[in-house]
């Protein structure tokens, strides 16, 4: 699924990552594990065409990163990755209830049912029951669930998760993470 070698990044003088070399396998679940400022949500950010590398390769489902247009890009954001933040902020619309959260990222495409397809990934998180709540009435891990249900929307290959657990504790870590051993089982997804 990721092949990656000899990945650099550098933000004028600072080399954030220098010749990171790796592969990820279709349908593996991957913890980047690091201290902070060590360059795990640049890696993810790269992967995900949110930013692109100074050196090296970068190849995801087969697309190599470094040659692809704008254009490709945009589409590759859309149809191969989805993306869960520890900000809930940048995943949630607060003024709209959970199920349309869902279904924001499908406005996009030309799915049918967008409903329908919300509905099944709000139960396919455990969260079907609070498909009508707004963010304010959601706690942190709830929010965090729905964002999950929003990085399915137009059923990606890859799932990428920029400390995902982060603002929640240790219990609710514990369910968020069985939702994702839950997704690649089911839905065979490489989640990093």
């Amino acid at each position: 699924m990721i092949e990656v070698k000899n990945l650099c990044k550098s933000f004028g003088d600072l080399q954030v990552l220098k010749g990171i070399s790796e592969t990820i396998n279709d349908r593996e679940v991957v913890c980047v594990i690091g201290p902070s400022g060590s360059g795990k949500s640049t890696f993810l950010n790269m992967l995900g065409a949110l930013d692109r590398p100074n050196a090296g390769r970068l190849f995801v489902d087969g697309k190599n990163l470094f040659k692809m247009s704008e254009k490709e890009l945009v589409e590759y954001k859309r149809s191969t990755v989805g993306f869960v933040w520890q900000n809930n902020a940048r995943n949630l619309l607060p003024w709209l209830p959970a199920w349309q959260n869902v279904q924001t990222p499908m406005l996009f495409g030309s799915a049918k049912d967008r409903k329908k397809r919300a509905m099944e990934l709000l139960e396919l998180v455990g969260m079907e029951h609070k498909a009508h709540s707004r963010l304010s009435q959601l706690s942190g891990g709830e929010q965090q669930r729905i964002a999950i249900a929003i990085a399915l929307a137009n059923n990606p290959k890859l799932l990428l998760a920029d400390e995902p657990t982060g603002s929640v504790d240790s219990k609710t870590a514990g369910y968020i993470f069985d939702v994702f051993r839950r997704l690649n089982r089911e839905l065979g997804l490489t989640i990093i």
